[in-house]
Order: structure tokens, then sequence, then C-alpha cells
């Protein structure tokens, strides 16, 4: 320490008065003439350089503790919530329908919004291996926005709670007699969508909006494609599903199916592994849809449990003997999605997947953007009517962001890129000019009183 530092602490000292004041019934100032007299006890005469590091090291006393660089422990509150979330905060009502069917008895399950008033029905179709609680986030985002629509969300069979009972003992094997061809999930979905009508007795059924994720977007396609709905079907919304890449991804199905884990110790660590994997971004969706996934299988009693984990838990439904389907699903999805009427759009997580045919078309659409740009305010009555009649014509938004499950990932985007979509193709908003020989019978009523 210099002469001139030291000088300077001996006078600040010298100006202290020699016992510090003590606060009545407060042992703080003792405390602190303590912890002063220790400081100033440590200040050496000597102004060697080893001196001077030795006071700088002595006014700082670390904290004795054997835990002072122990990984801090994280609160309740902290920790991510991996517990099931109930249906009843996304829908309103779900429903059993029982039909007879070639393969038995088959319960439908869906869930179920109503429409208010003239509101028009979102009716979502899942992927392989999910189920309709995949769309209940969404579901509530598309409430939100629209709060008048209704949404109409089935388990497709051998999906979540629907279920095919068999007249036949062999048939009851799992995956048996499993009849997933799009042919009959569209035949399921026209199915739900009548009974629905006849149940609350709608005498027309409101506008329609098909959503389908993957092969609900195959399911979807095929049933705007068919027709049966009429002109109810105001138009189809694909998620995350092309023909091009879908059949690329079925030669490595099989591998992905083989690495994910066959079963979980419980429901919660089934939600952990979906968003840890990214399978799912998003976990208030993964809660309340991972749990319609798995199926309650308790461990035998004769194993090991010593060697073998305890997987109480394992997937409801077989993706590997849905193999025989797959092409079926996707062959042709490119051109129906295009020819199908109504208004088409195409929801991705990237422009790579877009096939030959969905660049021509939307190269064809931009072209129709460009024509129409001039006469803004007759595109807003008639652009939806005249472009959705051309081939080709559909509506893209890319999500770079989000993952598989778009609609899981990010539901509040999802939600208002269909409420736009809607809005654009609701026939009953158009407002058409009024016709000339109107115009003229009032121009002549009002010069002839």
């Amino acid at each position: 320490m210099s002469d001139l530092q030291r000088s300077f602490i001996k006078a600040k000292l010298a100006s202290l008065p020699m016992e510090a004041p003590m606060l009545p019934g407060s042992m703080e100032g003792e405390e602190e003439l303590d912890a002063f007299t220790e400081l100033r006890s440590d200040i050496p005469d000597d102004d060697s350089s080893s001196a001077s590091s030795t006071s700088s090291t002595g006014t700082i006393r670390p904290i004795q503790s054997k835990e002072l660089f122990a990984r801090p422990q994280s609160t309740s509150a902290e920790r991510p919530a991996y517990e099931q979330l109930p249906w009843s905060n996304y829908f309103s009502q779900e429903l059993y329908i029982e039909r007879k069917t070639a393969d038995g008895l088959l319960t439908q399950h869906v869930y179920i919004t109503l429409p208010i008033s003239s509101g028009p029905l979102f009716v979502t179709h899942h992927g392989a291996g999910s189920s309709g609680l995949s769309f209940a986030a969404l579901a509530l985002e598309l409430r939100k926005a629209l709060p008048e629509a209704g949404v109409l969300s089935l388990d497709a069979r051998g999906h979540g709670g629907t279920v095919i009972h068999s007249d036949t003992a062999q048939g009851e094997e799992r995956g048996q007699r499993l009849d997933l061809s799009l042919r009959t999930l569209g035949n399921d979905m026209l199915d739900v969508i009548r009974h629905v009508q006849a149940k609350f007795e709608w005498a027309d059924l409101p506008g329609l909006i098909l959503v389908g994720h993957s092969l609900g977007g195959a399911v979807v396609t095929d049933v705007a494609k068919g027709g049966h709905l009429s002109d109810r079907v105001l138009g189809y919304a694909v998620l995350d599903v092309v023909e091009g890449s879908a059949i690329d991804a079925l030669q490595s199905m099989q591998t992905y199916l083989s690495t994910r884990p066959s079963g979980f110790p419980s429901i919660s660590s089934a939600i952990e592994w979906h968003i840890r994997s990214r399978t799912l971004r998003n976990l208030s969706s993964a809660r309340v849809s991972v749990p319609s996934l798995l199926l309650h299988t308790p461990f035998a009693s004769n194993t090991d449990s010593r060697s073998v984990p305890h997987r109480d838990w394992s997937w409801r439904t077989d993706l590997a003997a849905t193999q025989p389907f797959w092409e079926n699903w996707f062959i042709g999805l490119s051109k129906k999605f295009l020819e199908a009427k109504g208004g088409k759009l195409l929801l991705l997580a990237g422009t790579d997947r877009l096939d030959k045919d969905l660049m021509i078309g939307q190269m064809q659409g931009v072209f129709m953007d460009i024509a129409f740009a001039t006469l803004e305010s007759f595109r807003n009555t008639l652009k939806a009517d005249i472009s959705n009649s051309l081939t080709g014509r559909y509506q893209l938004q890319v999500f770079p962001e989000a993952g598989h499950f778009i609609h899981e990932d990010l539901p509040e985007r999802t939600a208002m890129i269909l409420v736009d979509f809607l809005r654009r193709n609701d026939r009953s908003a158009l407002v058409l000019p009024p016709k000339v020989g109107d115009i003229l019978k009032k121009k002549q009523h009002v010069s002839n009183p």
C-alpha cells in the first residue's frame, strides 16, 4: 500500500469515534462494529506488494457453506407440468355413434361444439396414429376468433375412443380386421356429419370447412372431390401433407416406428417424451392430445421387473399394421386436391414439401392475383367463386417454425388462417351488384311519383 493510501485511510479512521453508538434493543450496531473492527485490524503497515494482496483478499470473506456451488433446486412451480388436461376444456360435448358395418359394430367417438345461429362448422380429421383431440387447442382458438363457429372433431376407427366390436373371435384380435382404406375413412366421416345433422335436427347443414392433417388431409380431399355434401362445403384445408413428400416419407416410416418407445410408465412420461423429442412443440396441446394416443396395458406380473422397466401405457394404434394402406392414402392426392370444388387451403411446415403439380397450381394462383389486382372492388365480391372454379387455384401458407403437427404447435396462428380462409370463401357474405333492370325501375319510380 502506498504512503498516500495509508495516510488517507488513517485520517478517516482517526475521525471516527472509539465506540459505535448502539441503538437500544438492537444488536445490529454490535454486529457492524465487529465487522468494522475486523476490517480495521486487517490493514497492515507494510508497503510490500504481498501485503497489499493480503489486505485485498482479507476484506472479502466468502460464506462458509457446503452448498455454495450446488445446483439450485427448482420449485414445483418452475417445473413443466406434464399432467393430463380434460377434453371438456376444449369441446362442449362428446358423442358415441353406433352403426353396423361389414367388419362389425362400429362405435364412432366424436367431440363437438355446436355452431351458434347460422355459424359455420369446422369438421376435422386427424392423421394416422393421432386422435380427434389433436385439434383441441385449435378448436379453442377458433371459438375465440369466431365465437359463432362450431367444431366437430372425430376419432377415426382404431384411433382414440372409436372401436369396432367384431362378430368373430378372430376379428377381435388387435388390427386383424381394421379397415383403414381411404374410401372407408371418407364414408365414416360422411356418416358422422349426417348423424350430427339428424341428432340436432338441422334442416340444412351449416357451411362446412373440412380440415385434415396428414392422413386426414387425404380423407377430407377425397370427401370434397366426391361431392357428397353438395354445395355445403365452402372449402377444405390440408395440413402438412402433399403426395410427393408423403410417398417419399413412407420409405423410412418403419425405421421411425422402430426407434420410438414401445410404451411409457405413465401418461405424464408420454407427454414429456413428445415434448422433449420435439414431436410436439406446444405443451398445452400435448397435455390434452397425447393421453388419447395410449392404451392402459398393465405390466405382466410374471415378468422380471428388475430387467424390464414397467411400461403400463402402450400405443393405442399399431401404425406398423396399417402399412398395406399407406400408398392408397396418398397416391393421386395432389390431383384431387386441385380438382375438387370449393376453396382450397394448404398449410405446410416448409416449401420443400411442394411437389410438381402443386408448384404449378400455386403459380397459376399468383397469375390470378395479378390479374384481379386492378379490380379491387370486383375482386372482393366475385374472386372467390371465379378463382376456385379454376383448376389449380389454392391458398398456400407456410409456417417454417412449426413441426409436422402445425395445428398443435401453432393453434392460434392456424385458427387465424382458417377464419380468414372461411371469410374469403363464404358465399353467403358476398355482396353482388344490383341488376341493371332493378336500377332502371328505381329511377323510373323516383321520376314518376
